[in-house]
């Protein structure tokens, strides 16, 4: 302690301060750059939200003591980063960011005694909300607002009015919507108002372009998405397929491939019931036969006006009558047959009746009906065509030149022959399921292929480069405050540490000694004090002196005995 109160004896009040304020400064510094360095990694908690939801979270982070900072723009609020998720669901408890939008939450804060009008204005509130943030589930959708115009019901069917919706969509930069995303959104809002139809629906983007008239080519013929994707799976499959054939080959790069197939989505069912003609007699089958017969004999059928003369007997015959024979021309169908001889007739038997023949026989009537039902031949046919078959296919490949080695060595494009091109075709042929029926169709062109040119990728330098930067903005802070307590040290404490601890003066040797005491007497004998010239030539003095002693030193020991040999006397 004694010799620290003499180290700063040696200091004036200049230095004291000087020396106190460098050490707070450096103690400063060295905490500050701990502190910094333990400072925890903030992330985003909530970007592009609305300045009443932003309040709102603010003051939900400041309740609960929650660190938070903006980020460099204001539009987004930064966290520490172990506190991200469980600061997001605190905040949706409490049911924040409402997003700008209120949704069925609505109806949760109903007054006693609201009217009809303005429960159905808060229903169809809350109806549009819960649309929109359905809506903005969707990823390239950034924000959607929704809009329904739901007309009062009516018991009058001609004054019956349909909904009609409008949605505002506001997409991300560089997205855009598909046909088939657009026609999902139009049937979600469709499906949630009841008696909604599709062409009440119109969706618009930030722009203003309506995004509800795209349509596809595809969806215009009448296929729907999953149809149009099996028409895409189908082609990839055939084209994979090619793929893997000429790879080995030709190689990935020397050749390209593409299918067109044409699919039939049809659905056909089909019944048919087919009559075929009668077959042979031994081959058709009866069904039903009715047979009828009757005869009258003896009787004359009456003729003639009614009156007496038509009621007069017959007059006998004068020539004897003949019957044909049955199976002759003029005989009656189903009758029996007469013997050809007169003398052989007997008697006649027909439909239960039988009578002797005479030489003049009586007038004689038979009548015989046959009704025979056969079965009919009766073919159903019930015929459902598979939905997806291939009507045709097409295919086209390009097939790069071949690199072969000249005379030279140098490798030269050659074109293939046309042996070599038909093996390529009949190997596709088979790959793809060439049916010639069906009408495919196959080209296989050789062609030498334009190399592609890269795009010239512009690197920005390395001062402008945005990683580059931010390390080097952390390196210089680094560097600064190292630069400062360096300067610290080095040119204000450490000259104040030399003053207050001087090194100590280096021994002297005899001659040293000597010398020093010569010319303190030669001093002290002029009574005037040294001045700092003076020393210095003192210093010159006994550099000289040292060099003679070392050259000549029995010179020099007899100098100093005269000196002492003066001193004694």
């Amino acid at each position: 302690m004694t010799r620290v109160r003499e180290a700063f004896a040696r200091l004036n009040s200049q230095q004291k301060m000087l020396l106190a304020v460098a050490l707070a400064a450096i103690v400063a510094l060295l905490v500050g750059t701990y502190l910094w360095s333990r400072q925890p990694d903030y992330r985003v908690l909530f970007a592009n939200i609305s300045e009443k939801d932003g309040g709102a979270i603010i003051a939900a982070l400041d309740q609960s003591a929650v660190p938070y900072k903006y980020s460099e723009g204001g539009t987004a609020i930064l966290v520490p980063a172990d506190k991200v998720h469980d600061v997001r669901l605190k905040l949706a408890s409490q049911g924040l960011p409402r997003g700008g939008s209120v949704g069925f939450e609505l109806m949760e804060n109903q007054k006693f005694g609201t009217s009809q009008f303005i429960e159905q204005v808060n229903f169809q509130r809350a109806l549009e909300g819960e649309l929109s943030r359905t809506i903005q589930s969707i990823s390239a959708v950034q924000s959607a607002r929704v809009h329904l115009a739901i007309p009062k019901p009516s018991v009058f069917v001609r004054e019956e009015q349909k909904p009609t919706a409008s949605v505002l969509l506001h997409l991300f930069p560089g997205r855009t919507l598909e046909p088939a995303q657009v026609a999902g959104i139009t049937h979600l809002v469709a499906s949630s108002v009841p008696q909604l139809p599709l062409s009440n629906v119109n969706i618009v983007d930030q722009n203003g372009n309506l995004l509800s008239q795209l349509k596809d080519k595809l969806t215009e013929a009448g296929l729907d998405p999953t149809q149009i994707k099996y028409v895409r799976e189908v082609e990839n499959s055939i084209i994979k397929r090619i793929e893997d054939i000429l790879s080995p080959v030709l190689g990935s790069n020397n050749f390209r491939v593409q299918v067109a197939a044409d699919l039939d989505f049809s659905h056909t069912e089909q019944t048919a019931e087919t009559f075929r003609p009668n077959g042979t007699p031994p081959e058709v089958s009866i069904r039903s036969q009715q047979v009828s017969e009757s005869a009258n004999l003896n009787q004359s059928p009456g003729g003639g006006i009614p009156g007496a003369l038509s009621n007069q007997p017959p007059v006998p015959a004068t020539a004897p009558l003949t019957q044909p024979a049955v199976g002759q021309p003029g005989a009656a169908p189903g009758a029996t047959p007469l013997p050809q001889n007169p003398n052989d007739r007997g008697q006649i038997n027909a439909a239960g009746i039988t009578s002797p023949m005479s030489p003049v026989a009586p007038p004689l009537s038979t009548r015989k009906d046959t009704t025979t039902n056969y079965e009919v031949d009766k073919t159903i046919r019930y015929t459902k065509q598979s939905v997806g078959s291939i009507r045709r296919l097409t295919a086209a490949v390009v097939v790069n030149h071949r690199m072969e080695k000249d005379k030279s060595g140098k490798e030269v494009p050659k074109p293939l022959s046309d042996s070599q091109i038909q093996q390529l075709n009949d190997l596709v042929r088979e790959a793809m399921g060439y049916n010639q029926a069906r009408g495919d169709s196959i080209s296989v062109v050789n062609a030498a292929f334009t190399p592609e040119e890269k795009p010239a990728v512009v690197e920005p330098p390395f001062w402008k480069d945005p990683e580059n930067i931010s390390f080097a903005k952390e390196i210089f802070k680094y560097l600064l405050i190292a630069g400062l307590i360096a300067y610290l040290l080095l040119g204000v404490i450490r000259p104040i540490i030399r003053t207050m601890f001087p090194p100590p003066a280096p021994e002297e040797s005899p001659e040293e000694a000597a010398l020093r005491a010569a010319g303190a007497v030669e001093i002290g004998e002029a009574g005037e004090e040294a001045t700092e010239a003076e020393i210095d030539h003192f210093a010159e003095k006994i550099r000289k002196a040292k060099e003679i002693a070392q050259n000549d030193p029995k010179a020099v020991a007899n100098i100093i005995k005269d000196w002492l040999g003066v001193n004694g006397s």
